[in-house]
């Protein structure tokens, strides 16, 4: 019997993104899955993930991410996720800042035969870019 989409979704964050672990995408990624709303469109499968893995791996040191909580029906898993870490890398199109970063987001997955096979994100990209500089806030201009 295949691990639950929540044991799959947990294991997906500890492994790939807390453990640093790339091997880990093949196993929990399956070939020809679909994710959107990481990197302005929709990435295919492992070797299609990989690239936006590396980029944000070597932008940000101590990066992690808690799966604070979930949500099941059937095959789909929600998460609720807390992001940190530290810019310091250029990986990512603009100079390390060194500035710290603490975010939230969701993800919500759908799992078949113990395999990622769908994944919609929606993290607060905008409140990181604010937090390392690269964008102001239009209420307190910083």
């Amino acid at each position: 019997m295949s691990a639950s989409p929540d044991a799959i979704m947990r294991q997906w964050f500890q492994e790939v993104w807390n453990e640093r672990r790339e091997e880990a995408i093949d196993r929990l990624m399956a070939p020809g899955a679909k994710v959107h709303g990481l990197a302005g469109g929709v990435i295919d499968g492992p070797e299609g993930f990989k690239p936006f893995y590396r980029a944000f791996c070597g932008a940000f040191a101590d990066f992690r991410v808690d799966v604070v909580q979930t949500v099941v029906e059937g095959d789909r898993v929600a998460a609720l996720c807390h992001v940190t870490g530290r810019h310091v890398g250029d990986a990512l199109g603009g100079k390390a800042t060194g500035r710290s970063i603490d975010l939230w987001g969701n993800t919500i997955g759908r799992v078949k035969d113990g395999r990622i096979v769908e994944g919609w994100n929606t993290f607060d990209f905008l409140t990181m870019y604010q937090q390392i500089g690269w964008v102001k806030s239009p209420v307190t201009g910083e």
